[in-house]
């Protein structure tokens, strides 16, 4: 089964194509306009094992707001059209990452109900690179809205905002993965109900 998806998103605002397969080896071609953002999302990808491409323009003129929040709407929509039914998928993922002294944890259950639990600091995190841990909670926000998933994104140790970010990514790339893989075990939908 090819669990591949694209979609384009156009307003005018921004203009979007995202390509994802699911099954890949971590391959990423992102070009968004927002370096910070092109990084973390290779990061997701590398570490998620998903061959994503994102290319966007927006009105960054104005601000990185509406670029970032409608790629993470796109992002979303096209790992839900991946996943399809959701057959035998495994359903929840869970990862904690590293990095430095910064330490993030997500938490992931493709649901089909949405929630979001934002990323807080202890301690003021100072905006990085045009990004801050706003805009992070912004596109992972969206992420959450689209995709119809409850993700928890955690944030346990970390005042630099570059270091408290790539561990964030990179355990929403783990937890993704693991959550969207399939159990040989499975052949229905992982829930009780019957139905997502």
């Amino acid at each position: 089964m090819q669990r591949k998806a694209d979609i384009k998103r156009k307003t005018k605002e921004t203009e979007i194509s995202v390509k994802l397969n699911l099954d890949g080896k971590g391959r990423a071609e992102v070009s968004t306009g927002i370096g910070f953002l092109d990084h973390m999302l290779e990061l997701f990808a590398f570490h998620g094992l998903f061959d994503l491409d994102v290319q966007a323009r927006g009105d960054l003129k104005v601000d990185i707001h509406h670029t970032n929040e409608d790629i993470g709407i796109c992002l979303g929509q096209v790992f839900k059209k991946a996943l399809g039914e959701c057959v035998g998928i495994k359903r929840f993922g869970s990862a904690e990452v590293p990095m430095d002294q910064a330490r993030a944890k997500v938490a992931i259950d493709i649901s089909n109900r949405y929630a979001f639990r934002r990323l807080e600091a202890s301690g003021r995190i100072e905006p990085k690179e045009k990004y801050s841990l706003d805009d992070a909670n912004d596109l992972l926000d969206s992420f959450a809205k689209n995709m119809n998933i409850n993700l928890h994104a955690d944030v346990i140790s970390g005042t630099d905002l570059h270091h408290v970010l790539e561990a964030v990514f990179k355990a929403f790339g783990i937890a993704l993965d693991q959550a969207t893989q399939i159990d040989p075990r499975r052949k229905e939908v992982p829930s009780t109900k019957g139905i997502l």
